[in-house]
């Protein structure tokens, strides 16, 4: 049977220091110096054994320890120019909060650390460009190229560009067909016949213009109430059928 011992490492001994006060839930002000002191020992003692090696600054502070700790004991207390009893604690207080100040403030700038690290970063054009030109290596490519060559290059530019004929041309096509001739058209084909299937429309002049036009003029017509639409089954399926005008009353 084994068993394995974990024992918290810590910052420094300022920091174990307040894992102490913070435990026993001891008054930072007035701290037994006697209980602190050996219990630091132990903790000393402890990685000692387990063969792991312990900082100096630990074991500076445990001298520290040790020296408050004697001096509390001698019967005659230190005095001040003001003939007020010196507290031989009071340094280590006093650093101890120090410490437990910035440690704070250390935690709250981890937070802050942490949550800006989670968000998305905005785009800077300049550092992405730099960052492509370094994947790229864009440098390595450059180097080889001199004045000689770019004016080589520009003055091939130059020389096609003196050189070009075409001009570019936009050409306006006007279409043949208007939406009042088309409904003209679509009116006199349904005066013969009762009902004209859509399709016959597009077998008299199979072009996509035409169409066209003829569908917005039956359309138009169909607004004006002057045709009715009869859906049938299928694509494209309908009858184009001539509204008979209303006799008045």
């Amino acid at each position: 049977m084994s068993f394995e011992i974990k024992l918290p490492l810590f910052e420094g001994p300022f920091d174990l220091m307040l894992f102490f006060i913070e435990r026993d839930e001891l008054d930072i002000y007035d701290i037994p110096i006697s209980k602190i002191t050996n219990d630091f020992l132990d903790y000393i003692h402890h990685l000692e054994k387990m063969e792991i090696e312990v900082a100096s600054e630990f074991i500076l502070f445990a001298a520290t320890l040790m020296k408050i700790k004697s001096r509390m004991l001698l019967p005659r207390p230190e005095l001040n120019e003001h003939g007020e009893e010196i507290d031989p604690r009071e340094e280590l207080v006093r650093n101890l909060l120090e410490y437990k100040k910035y440690k704070s403030v250390v935690e709250d700038l981890a937070n802050l650390e942490g949550e800006r690290l989670s968000k998305e970063k905005r785009g800077n054009l300049a550092e992405e460009l730099k960052a492509l030109s370094k994947v790229d290596d864009v440098d390595a490519e450059m180097q080889h190229v001199d004045l000689y060559k770019l004016l080589k290059v520009f003055q091939k530019c130059m020389s096609r560009m003196a050189a070009r004929t075409d001009e570019t041309k936009h050409t306006v096509i006007q279409y043949p067909y208007t939406i009042e001739q088309q409904k003209d058209f679509v009116l006199e084909k349904i005066t013969f016949r009762k009902q004209v299937p859509f399709t016959d429309f597009i077998q008299y002049k199979p072009d996509k213009i035409f169409v066209i036009y003829t569908f917005l003029a039956i359309l138009e017509l169909l607004q004006l109430s002057q045709v009715t639409i009869i859906i049938g089954e299928g694509y494209n399926n309908f009858w184009v059928e001539k509204t008979e005008p209303i006799a008045a009353a």
